[in-house]
């Protein structure tokens, strides 16, 4: 088998695996198209290692041998990515990677954040102007 099909095959897969990587918003999915792009590199590592293999007289397989531990790195990379992500989405109930990236940047949670509706940060009780029952609640905790 000539070296261009395997080389085919694993442009397509990363290919594939990168078009899943940018589009995708779910973070599992995210995952297994990472996933999909380490096969295309394994792949290659398999593809080239037979093809110098045979053209030279040694035969150690270090393409495979190297698949072997880019196997187990990734699987060791999908636990602990597949753990932060339940973990993830049992806090916030989403796995909606946009809206887990807007949370990282600190929407909401300085003292300074317009939408905060806890008050202010010193643990005081502010009056907002457009509350109706503000004036009842300021004088129920004084």
């Amino acid at each position: 088998m000539h070296l261009a099909y395997p080389a085919v095959l694993a442009a397509l897969l990363f290919c594939t695996g990168l078009y899943g990587v940018l589009a995708r918003r779910n973070a599992i999915l995210v995952l297994m198209s990472v996933e999909l792009m380490l096969n295309a590199v394994n792949l290659n590592l398999v593809a080239f290692d037979a093809w110098l293999s045979r053209a030279a007289a040694d035969t150690l397989h270090s393409g495979q041998a190297l698949t072997l531990f880019t196997i187990a790195i990734a699987a060791a990379e999908i636990g602990i990515g597949l753990a932060i992500v339940l973990a993830v989405h049992r806090n916030r109930g989403t796995s909606d990677i946009d809206r887990l990236r807007d949370t990282a940047e600190g929407h909401g949670d300085g003292p300074d954040d317009p939408d905060d509706t806890d008050g202010p940060a010193d643990g005081t009780s502010a009056a907002r102007p457009d509350d109706p029952g503000a004036a009842e609640k300021a004088e129920a905790t004084a």
